[in-house]
């Protein structure tokens, strides 16, 4: 994607830096502004390893380099995506919004604890820098359509169910490119891999680790999906909580009178599946997502009541390119950014169910 600074028509393209330059950023978002063009530019590409900062940055034609620092102050740059470890996202969204930058595009989740998202909300709202966190199903077009269709359900379901069945990430990540060294492994992994030893289940540090890395690593990309059925959680209650082989999890969660399951399973299969469903007494919603890193067409949304089922999509595009095309509105003043106490609590939401599930395992136990 080589680096321009206009349009056709002459307009200014958007220049984008990355902090950190992981598969994330070579296999989602680097094709996904290669789709876009007409929006935006790659303009700088940052990672703590200068050969594939390098790499990266020369297949978008990009600059690149080894500091955040450099970065902000880069005036070519005026999104940041982030797009390192967890445990640097907040540091890194403050420094970018007291940087002056018109947007930070945040991968999730975008803090580690509540008090990280507070100031998180406090800078931003000092600064007027908006937050986009990258939750991509919540800009999936067939989501967005399933938000029109399904009427009252929201206030009405009493089982909420998120279920995802995927080979592991890197099978996806070489069908979307040629990733640059894939790094040893996340500092807070989302499960466990194939090619890693297999886990010591009995030791309850490790299991409880493992389900805070299923719940902020990939249960995360849907929870801010059934919090919209569940605005209020003081109440929650994790009634079970497993690790399954070969690696994935079981949770049985019940909060503001619904019952919540989230089950995984990352194995070799053959037809990967993701799918939320939302069931009321008198109708139900069924939305199929595209897997992770897969970049062709949107989430299809099935709407049933007694008399009928309305289907909408598949659309052109998937989530990664819907937040991208929002970041594109907010920064042109077109479209309003995420309310930031809806992104703190959907971040508290994610958390309560760590927390929950390592204090259900520590429970059982005893």
């Amino acid at each position: 994607m080589p680096h321009t600074t206009h349009t056709e028509d002459g307009s200014p393209l958007i220049g984008v830096g990355f902090l950190g330059a992981g598969p994330v950023t070579q296999a989602i978002h680097l094709p996904s502004l290669a789709r876009l063009t007409d929006l935006f530019a790659v303009a700088h590409v940052m990672d703590v390893d200068g050969g594939v900062a390098a790499d990266v940055a020369a297949r978008a034609g990009a600059r690149h380099s080894t500091s955040m620092e450099e970065l902000l102050a880069d005036p070519r740059v005026e999104v940041v995506a982030i797009c390192s470890p967890h445990k640097f996202h907040a540091t890194q969204v403050i420094a970018a919004c007291r940087a002056g930058k018109k947007a930070v595009l945040c991968e999730k989740p975008f803090a580690v604890s509540g008090e990280e998202a507070a100031e998180i909300a406090a800078v931003s709202d000092e600064t007027g820098v908006p937050i986009v966190v990258g939750a991509m199903h919540t800009f999936d077009p067939g989501w967005l359509a399933a938000e029109q269709l399904m009427g009252d359900l929201p206030e009405t379901a009493h089982t909420l169910r998120s279920s995802v069945v995927l080979p592991p990430n890197a099978r996806f990540e070489d069908f979307a490119t040629q990733v640059f060294t894939r790094p040893p492994g996340p500092t807070r992994p989302p499960l466990t891999h194939p090619s890693r030893p297999e886990p010591d289940l009995s030791d309850l540090a490790v299991v409880a680790t493992m389900l805070e890395g299923g719940v902020l690593g990939l249960a995360i990309h849907d929870l801010p999906i059934v919090r919209r059925f569940v605005p209020r959680f003081d109440d929650l209650e994790v009634l079970h909580a497993e690790i399954v082989r070969p690696f994935g999890y079981v949770f049985l969660l019940q909060a503001g009178g619904r019952t919540i399951e989230l089950t995984a399973a990352m194995n070799a299969t053959w037809k990967p599946d993701w799918t939320f469903e939302a069931i009321g007494p008198d109708s139900t919603l069924k939305v199929t997502f595209t897997p992770s890193y897969v970049q062709a067409g949107s989430a299809v949304a099935e709407f049933t009541t007694a008399d009928q089922t309305t289907v909408a999509g598949p659309f052109g595009c998937n989530g990664y390119e819907g937040e991208w095309r929002r970041i594109a509105g907010i920064v042109r003043g077109t479209e309003q950014a995420p309310d930031a106490a809806t992104l703190i609590d959907d971040l508290r939401f994610a958390l309560a169910i760590a927390d929950g599930a390592r204090a259900h395992v520590l429970e059982a136990a005893a």
